[in-house]
């Protein structure tokens, strides 16, 4: 095994165009390390709905420009090598390498590149590749991994409602087939005739989330962190288009830092990663504080004294904001399977149609029928795609626009002397008080995750404590319309409403359970929310109980 690997590194040495990783490729074979070389050599980054994403470095199983060139002319095939495509990247290591070499390979290919003018966020790149009418968008990006990651994302474009949203199968599919038959990377045509866009690119997006609902009052305080990403320049810029006052951001996290210094992990729902921005907003008396994660894509909101909001209550706050300034019967929002049982219950009150999906905004962008019109989109992961009565600006999860709709929904409220607290506390007063939460149980292995699942579907617990088990969907059959997934709900009864969902996590030996408690509020909603939280904890520990090998 170690002649082979070797074999595979040398081979690997003779097409790759870049001089650190031929360095560290060189210095692991002086120094014959082969478990490194299996680590790089003996597996490959699979490239799926969510493109490619993994650890910076050599060989097939790294992020590097040999995988990147392999990508995008996985892409250019897929293509027809004839198709325009809009290529944006963010702050990370490399990732303006990487959107290069994707523009040259294209090019040579016989494609149209429109590159974005710098590091920009996500959404900027999903909303011009539908505001081009191009026919495809790469955005170079790991979203709120480690600093050490990057990652790859292909976006469909068109011109219909899809466009601009992220790869379903069979595309995946294709493109890692086309990916498979690409040659060696030093033999490929490299074109340099790609067009750098100008700002009008940020304008365009400015101008699209800018026309959503954001009501008339603007006097809200606001601090914010982009986390080291790329998100402060562009949502400065939105909100003093849309005529808010500028939040007060973060100085220490400002500037794009690929290596994000003050945090542990770059992710806004990490315990430590908002520190300095509720210390900041304690400080200066703001009424909220924004993050978003280093693409801007995704949107934590805190209230200061009271701490982080989850995905769920945000995603309540933003819908009913959306159906109160939307119009017509055609409007759908949707959610997912694992998210909360609130939005459909909003739906209801406003007359509209809930649909629920798959975990992933690939498939959120696409509940509405043909006849239908989403207006609203979310998913616990504090991701939120915002519309209005002309459409969606973006056909994906959007950080920014979801920011301006929070700062909105805010400044409405404190000119009536309340808070995003209070308007909880009233959604909870109404559709019942929906407490979530989450487990991670490790496994021994990734493999063990089909044979635990297996298990739970061979003999179904009876209970979680002191809740038993009244009913269990079964996602593995495509239930609903919705493609198969390997996915448990139970729906639980006992000292209140519950559900918990399990499922295995797709990239670590991990099953997920998302645990929800639904408590009617006809007292004093303080003590209801300590007694949901107690049923919460309970939940949580039988779940633990029910897989000992954690």
């Amino acid at each position: 095994m170690g002649d082979i690997l070797r074999d595979q590194a040398r081979a690997w040495l003779d097409q790759d165009p870049d001089p650190r990783t031929r360095e560290e490729l060189r210095r692991l074979l002086d120094e014959g390390d082969d478990a490194a070389l299996a680590d790089r050599f003996g597996a490959r980054l699979e490239f799926g709905t969510a493109g490619l994403r993994g650890a910076l470095g050599a060989g097939p199983n790294r992020m590097n420009r040999v995988t990147v060139m392999r990508a995008a002319a996985g892409v250019a095939s897929w293509l027809g090598s004839r198709g325009t495509v809009v290529v944006g990247y963010d702050a990370r290591h490399r990732s303006a390498d990487f959107a290069r070499d994707t523009a040259e390979v294209l090019t040579g290919a016989g494609c149209t590149v429109l590159m974005l003018p710098g590091p920009l966020p996500t959404p900027v790149l999903a909303h011009t590749v539908r505001a081009r009418g191009a026919d495809a968008g790469i955005m170079v990006t790991a979203s709120h991994n480690p600093p050490r990651d990057n990652g790859y994302k292909v976006y469909v474009g068109g011109s219909g409602p899809d466009a601009g949203s992220q790869i379903v199968p069979p595309a995946d599919t294709e493109i890692s087939a086309a990916i498979d038959a690409a040659g060696p990377v030093d033999r490929m045509p490299l074109g340099t005739d790609w067009e750098v866009l100008d700002g009008r690119a940020v304008d365009d997006y400015l101008g699209a989330i800018c026309a959503l609902p954001t009501g008339r009052h603007r006097d809200v305080e606001i601090t914010y962190t982009p986390l080291h990403g790329v998100g402060a320049r562009t949502l400065l810029q939105a909100f003093a288009w849309a005529g808010f006052p500028a939040p007060r951001v973060v100085m220490e996290q400002a500037d794009p830092d690929p290596d994000f210094p003050t945090v542990e992990f770059p992710n806004p729902e990490e315990p430590g990663a908002l520190d300095l921005a509720l210390v900041t907003g304690r400080d200066h008396h703001s009424d909220l504080i924004l993050a978003n994660d280093p693409d801007a894509d995704r949107l934590a909101v805190a209230v200061p004294g009271h701490g982080l909001l989850t995905g769920d209550e945000v995603g309540g706050l933003i819908a009913e904001h959306v159906l109160r300034s939307t119009t017509g019967g055609d409007r759908v929002v949707a959610t997912t399977i694992v998210s909360a049982g609130l939005l459909p219950k909003i739906a209801a009150d406003h007359g509209v149609r809930c649909a629920e999906t798959l975990t992933g905004f690939k498939w959120l962008v696409r509940a509405a029928g043909p006849d239908e019109r989403l207006v609203f989109a979310y998913e616990e992961a504090i991701g939120y795609c915002v519309g209005g009565d002309h459409g969606r600006p973006v056909a994906d999860k959007d950080g920014i626009g979801a920011a301006l709709a929070v700062a909105a929904i805010a400044a409405e409220a404190k000119r009536e002397g309340r808070t995003l607290l209070d308007l909880l506390d009233d959604q909870a007063r109404r559709f019942g008080l929906h407490t979530t939460g989450q487990v991670a149980v490790r496994v021994p292995g990734i493999e063990v995750m089909s044979e635990t699942m297996a298990g739970l579907r061979a003999e179904p617990p009876q209970d979680f404590g002191v809740f038993a088990v009244d009913a269990v969907e079964d996602f593995a059959d495509g239930r609903d319309g919705l493609p198969p997934t390997d996915a448990l709900r139970y729906r639980l009864r006992g000292p209140a409403e519950g559900r918990v969902i399990l499922r295995p996590s797709g990239t670590e030996p991990k099953l997920k359970a998302y645990i929800e408690v639904v408590t009617p509020v006809d007292d004093d909603i303080t003590t209801i929310r300590a007694e949901a939280r107690g049923h919460l904890t309970h939940l949580e520990e039988a779940v633990r109980r029910l897989f000992p090998a954690a």
